[in-house]
């Protein structure tokens, strides 16, 4: 298969879209991004440093200044099949998906210059095409000329469960009330928020994966981007 496309997936939070993203790259041979764990290492890093309070108080103006010293990468998936994110050489991938870290990463990717910075980073990452990459902005900002483009959505209360249950499973102690109430915070604050705020892009395909199983995420997703190379 010559041709190379980039294959941009967009949602709410825990729609499971990066569970479908990181499938089909593999399935294809593609390089998998998510989006949504760069800005989790900024959170991250901005958490360790003392730059932002858990009542979401943020120092922005330090925060801003210290972009340039935060450097996000990827290590290819091992055994487990994950990828993993590495926050200035260090493998981070635990800790930025502790609820710590996803009650706080709404308020900072709100900031302009946290966006700017890595939107531009995104853009480098598919220069060659070949990818796929899921997040909030990824077929209006970062891609927006990307071949195929899809909406992933489905009720709050499901994909709180689905993170709940997530979450259990990694031995997270957390309420589900709590994951909901985090779901719904998140969507308000991505969907409002002044740059980039999450919407569906005039030509994505929407997807509502409430009902399907992940298996029928992948034959439904794998398809739309047979359709798309074949064109």
């Amino acid at each position: 298969m010559d041709k190379k496309i980039i294959v941009a997936l967009d949602g709410y939070s825990s729609s499971g879209k990066s569970t479908m993203a990181r499938a089909l790259a593999r399935k294809v041979g593609y390089v998998y991004v998510d989006s949504g764990a760069m800005y989790r290492a900024v959170t991250l890093y901005a958490i360790r440093n003392g730059l932002v309070n858990p009542d979401a108080t943020i120092k922005t103006s330090e925060l801003i200044k210290a972009l340039p010293s935060i450097h996000i990468s990827f290590a290819p998936a091992g055994a487990d099949g994950v990828q993993h994110t590495l926050l200035n050489g260090e493998d981070v991938e635990s800790q930025i998906r502790d609820m710590k870290v996803s009650s706080l990463v709404s308020p900072v990717a709100v900031i302009p210059e946290v966006r700017e910075r890595l939107t531009a980073l995104q853009q480098e990452f598919g220069k060659e095409k070949g990818i796929v990459m899921d997040g909030r902005d990824i077929g209006t900002t970062v891609f927006p000329h990307a071949e195929l483009k899809v909406f992933v959505c489905t009720n709050a209360e499901e994909r709180a469960r689905r993170r709940y249950k997530e979450l259990l499973g990694k031995g997270i102690e957390v309420s589900y009330d709590e994951v909901l109430a985090n779901v719904l915070e998140r969507d308000h604050i991505d969907s409002t928020r002044e740059v980039s705020p999450l919407r569906k892009a005039d030509d994505a395909i929407e997807l509502d994966n409430g009902t399907m199983t992940p298996e029928e995420q992948m034959e439904w997703l794998l398809k739309r981007f047979q359709e798309t190379v074949a064109k």
